[in-house]
């Protein structure tokens, strides 16, 4: 059996390697998420016809604003996630961040992941300290990021 480079051969189609930035929000907020994030990967049904939704990210510095994302829901299932980068304290974050669910405000000082029912508000994320960048996370059930935390205009 011949071994295929990445995203080649019949299901290289599955594959992403390259970001396909979704430019989530308005311009402003693009550039202000620029400052303190490195989004890695991204994949949706957009990008990939029949996939769940997800997003990787470095967040390595505190954003100027502050909370940084903002209450939303989603119809679908998420998981949330913040990692540690130090191989060695695999669940330090050596940082601080709160992340809200239905208005209870959760302090996250080490590896965390969060699971929310379809329908559940959450998501206000104030990042409060980054001594070391944190690995971010969101998977949804769902092919595509709706009803987000990302700012669209629509408040303002």
């Amino acid at each position: 059996m011949a071994i295929i480079e990445g995203a080649g051969g019949e299901y290289g189609k599955y594959f992403v390697q390259e970001l396909h930035d979704p430019n989530a929000g308005t311009p402003e907020f693009q550039e202000m998420y620029k400052k303190f994030s490195h989004r890695i990967l991204w994949i949706d049904d957009k990008l990939v016809p029949g996939s769940m939704q997800m997003n990787t990210a470095w967040y390595y510095a505190v954003p100027e604003r502050d909370p940084v994302f903002k209450e939303h829901v989603h119809d679908d299932d998420e998981i949330v996630g913040f990692f540690s980068s130090d191989p060695e304290n695999p669940n330090d974050l050596d940082a601080e961040l709160t992340f809200t669910v239905n208005g209870e405000e959760h302090l996250i000082t080490k590896s965390t992941l969060i699971f929310l029912p379809g329908g559940l508000p959450h998501g206000q994320i104030r990042i409060l300290r980054v001594g070391r960048p944190i690995f971010h996370f969101s998977l949804m059930r769902g092919g595509e990021y709706n009803n987000g935390a990302y700012d669209t205009g629509d408040d303002q």
